[in-house]
């Protein structure tokens, strides 16, 4: 069967956008339209005749309207194959009249979940039960029914019928029951997410894991122009980059998301301070706290201003019109901003007043990472799988730090040491870098070996490693890094432990006046 010509419609919808009009369209060709509680009551209102449930099942709603669509004379009408004898005979032989479209959508369980306020009872309230069954049904049974549950479709279904007097194709049809089929999984997950966030045993990585994902932005490409891209939101709650609201520049590109997603990470480590972080395909290539968020951006600018130019920039807090200030002196230039706000003014001076040939092509980012109570799962993909993590957020306190060296350091060297750590974390293995009263001097990321990671962050930091701190996110295999540190004259270093060769490194940094802690956890990145 191609074209059908719709009849009989059932109509039960929870957002009532343009189902008044939508419906009609289809009383005027003649279509009988059945409906329920609210949804009858809006067509009624605007004039069109309607057939309730309880009249064409022959049965009253009950249970507070949790049971009213789940009748043999619904699922019937809509299940029976119109192209079998023997269905269309137990049909009629039961009184089932043949259902030609369902148009739903369902309760708004993800909205009533969305308020701060909600109970476990009004959660519970708001799964649907008949809509889903209806949707399925219609779904299963698309060569002979169309289920609509999207009111974005009442147009093009609205001319479809016009051109083909009052019927719609099987590849319409066909088209609408994948939509339909796509939107009960979802709205299944979000009950199945919510109803996890509750328990307090849920399990991070339970043996069956369905992926939520939302279309947000288009992207031109990926990370290369042949590269097919789209940006998808994960979870319960939009949060984090999937929550986005750009103020200002061109559309967000593939890697700018990364590196956005890089900054914000990055940023987020310190709170109790003003904190500026500039990315480079996803690694820090400046980073520094401030007295103001406009200091911490320009010290993290100088950290190193040849890699920084069109970086990314994170904030710990607001971007201002002092931040702005700092942006637009000199021969800055920076691709993004990603920061948990925007005052007004920095922003006009900086997109409106400023003379800068790029100050309306610069991406502004309003976001925050994401808080949750509850462990917080990364995916990536390979090849024929997923793999999925907890996310790497442990910070070490400094009680949990051993001192393994006989030169302990002051409050002073510990507190760098901290922050280091921190910031060394967000590179890609095998990673070191060197800090400095709280701003980066030097790093080596992605390197294959630790030494040169080491030699590399030496030779970004120059003269100014004298007196700094080293931070390594894994263990140093042998003490020939500790050799090139000293050298250099790296003060102290930070580092998981955890080597066969741990005393050989230790007595390397007594030798040269070196403290070392342990943090007894590595971070790697790959």
């Amino acid at each position: 069967m191609d074209l059908i010509q719709i009849h009989r419609a059932l109509v039960s919808v929870s957002d009532k956008t343009g189902i008044v009009d939508f419906c009609k369209t289809l009383s005027q060709r003649g279509v009988e339209l059945i409906s329920t509680g609210g949804t009858a009551k809006a067509l009624r209102e605007a004039g069109l005749t309607v057939k309730d449930i309880s009249e064409h099942t022959g049965f009253p709603e009950m249970l507070d309207g949790r049971v009213k669509t789940l009748h043999p004379k619904v699922h019937g009408g809509l299940l029976a194959r119109r192209d079998l004898p023997e269905h269309m005979e137990t049909a009629e032989k039961h009184d089932i009249t043949p259902i030609d479209m369902v148009i739903v959508n369902l309760y708004p369980f993800e909205a009533t979940v969305a308020r701060p306020d909600v109970s476990r009872e009004d959660a519970i309230e708001n799964i649907d039960i008949g809509g889903p069954s209806m949707v399925r049904s219609a779904a299963k049974n698309q060569d002979a029914v169309a289920v609509v549950t999207d009111p974005a479709d009442y147009e093009a279904l609205q001319a479809e019928m016009d051109n083909h007097d009052g019927k719609l194709g099987l590849k319409t049809r066909r088209s609408l029951a994948l939509k339909a089929f796509r939107m009960t999984s979802w709205y299944d997950h979000a009950i199945a997410e919510y109803l996890a966030h509750l328990e307090d045993d849920q399990q991070e990585l339970p043996s069956q894991k369905l992926l939520a994902l939302k279309k947000g932005v288009g992207l031109r490409y990926g990370e290369n122009p042949h590269q097919h891209a789209a940006f998808y939101a994960t979870g319960r709650n939009l949060s984090g980059l999937g929550n986005l609201e750009q103020l200002s520049g061109k559309e967000l590109s593939y890697n700018n998301l990364l590196d956005l997603d890089a900054a914000m990470r990055t940023a987020s480590e310190i709170s109790d301070e003003p904190y500026a972080i500039v990315i480079k395909h996803t690694n820090p290539c400046g980073a520094a706290t401030g007295s103001s968020i406009a200091e911490a951006f320009a010290r993290s600018y100088d950290c190193d201003p040849l890699s920084a130019f069109g970086g990314i920039v994170g904030l710990n807090r607001s971007f201002d019109l002092a931040t702005a200030e700092q942006l637009i002196a000199g021969e800055k230039f920076i691709e993004a901003v990603v920061a948990p706000g925007f005052d007004s003014d920095a922003v006009e001076a900086l997109v409106e007043k400023s003379k800068k040939k790029w100050r309306k092509s610069i991406r502004l980012v309003k976001a925050t990472p994401v808080h949750s109570a509850h462990p917080q799962i990364q995916y990536r993909s390979v090849n024929g799988g997923m793999l999925a993590q907890s996310n790497d957020d442990r910070r070490i306190e400094p009680g949990e730090c051993k001192v393994v060296t006989s030169n302990v350091p002051d409050d002073r060297v510990m507190k760098e040491l901290l922050f280091s750590w921190a910031l060394c974390k967000h590179y890609k293995s095998n990673a070191i870098c060197i800090t400095n009263h709280k701003a980066l001097l030097g790093y080596g990321a992605g390197q294959t070996s630790r030494v040169d990671a080491t030699e590399h962050a030496l030779m970004r930091a120059g003269d100014k490693a004298k007196g700094a701190v080293l931070a390594s996110d894994a263990f140093f295999p042998f003490p020939d890094s500790i050799e090139k540190a000293a050298a250099a004259g790296i003060v102290a270093v930070i580092q998981p432990g955890g080597s066969v060769r741990d005393d050989a490194v230790i007595d390397a940094c007594n030798e040269h006046g070196i403290s070392m802690v342990f943090t007894g956890m590595r971070h790697f990145r790959h």
